[in-house]
């Protein structure tokens, strides 16, 4: 009887095992196919499916980019409207403290490595313009009478207000054509300025906002270039004469991303240069550059305190043409 039972399981294995084959290659195949059953049911070939039945397929007339910009600006509407919070100002994202701080870190890791990003720098910007900073700028500002102006004033820089066509055809000395002259050799204008968003009170806001319409002017001011070296340059500046915590910040970690001989350039001339002009000049938050412009640059520096360092154009020209001199084949004279 035990003989027979066990004939009668040998047996039966082929066919337990032929069975247990069929499942797993039937559950294999289910599994392979599912992806592509879900993507035809509920992925692209169902969007596809439907928008060539709407008609909407390749339609050329669409401008996507402009949907696109319409989608972002939707999404941050409704980010805007969802905050608890409610907004100061037109632009205005509210943000409790541990957003900010999670701004501050993200956007200085990024500025760090994508110092090209201007988006990086200026929620960087933002994100570590504390109060402590903003009231002292405004009490600068409220004990000088200039300053007191542009209060009340609350000025936008803008080609509407500069007129570049007539910047162009002042007398070659006056601060208003060396501004204009700058910004057409770095390619920039001065309607490049990102608005204030994260910083809630309305006259803090208007403070920051000014400090960063007028970088342009401290840059043609000291006729400085829209290069690393020129920027951290700047940032030394406006540590020493504004206390900026970004541009403070800037000073002290961008140069050690440089090459050595920039960071030389930096720690032996220009740094020092920038620390010292910035703390011996006026404070620029109270210059009306708007009402200067027809100045004689050169008495308006006198006047600020500022004196012109090394043109660096010309310092790493010089340098680039000694380089290409040493590495040219030596050819003897006869």
């Amino acid at each position: 009887m035990t003989t027979m039972r066990a004939l009668l399981t040998r047996r039966r294995h082929p066919v337990l095992r032929i069975q247990r084959r069929s499942i797993m290659l039937s559950t294999w195949a289910t599994l392979a196919a599912g992806p592509s059953l879900v993507n035809y049911l509920f992925g692209n070939d169902t969007r596809m499916a439907n928008a060539m039945d709407a008609g909407e397929l390749h339609n050329k007339n669409d401008d996507y980019e402009l949907q696109r910009r319409e989608r972002v600006d939707s999404r941050l509407s409704q980010l805007r409207n969802s905050r608890p919070r409610t907004p100061r100002y037109e632009g205005n994202i509210p943000l409790y403290k541990h957003e900010k701080l999670l701004l501050f870190l993200i956007s200085g890791i990024q500025s760090y490595f994508h110092p090209e990003n201007g988006l990086n720098i200026v929620k960087l910007g933002e994100a570590t313009a504390i109060a402590p900073f903003l009231n002292h700028l405004q009490q600068i500002m409220l004990q000088d009478p200039t300053g007191r102006r542009i209060l009340r004033d609350k000025p936008f820089v803008h080609t509407s207000i500069l007129h570049m066509d007539k910047l162009s055809k002042l007398p070659e000395n006056t601060f208003g054509y060396t501004f204009y002259k700058w910004c057409k050799r770095e390619n920039v204008g001065p309607d490049t300025r990102a608005p204030v968003k994260y910083i809630d009170d309305p006259t803090h806001a208007f403070i920051f906002r000014r400090y960063r319409q007028c970088h342009d002017f401290y840059h043609a001011l000291v006729d400085m270039p829209i290069i690393i070296e020129g920027e951290i340059t700047v940032k030394a500046l406006e540590a020493a004469n504004l206390g900026v915590p970004m541009a403070a910040l800037g000073t002290i970690f961008a140069p050690w991303r440089l090459k050595h001989v920039q960071r030389e350039r930096l720690f032996d001339t220009y740094i020092p240069w920038a620390l010292k002009s910035g703390w011996n000049a006026k404070p620029f938050i109270n210059v009306y550059w708007e009402e200067l412009l027809e100045k004689d640059v050169n008495d308006l520096r006198r006047e600020l305190g500022i004196k012109l360092p090394p043109d660096l154009r010309n310092v790493r020209k010089e340098r680039a043409s000694l380089i290409k001199q040493l590495k040219a084949p030596y050819s003897p004279k006869p």
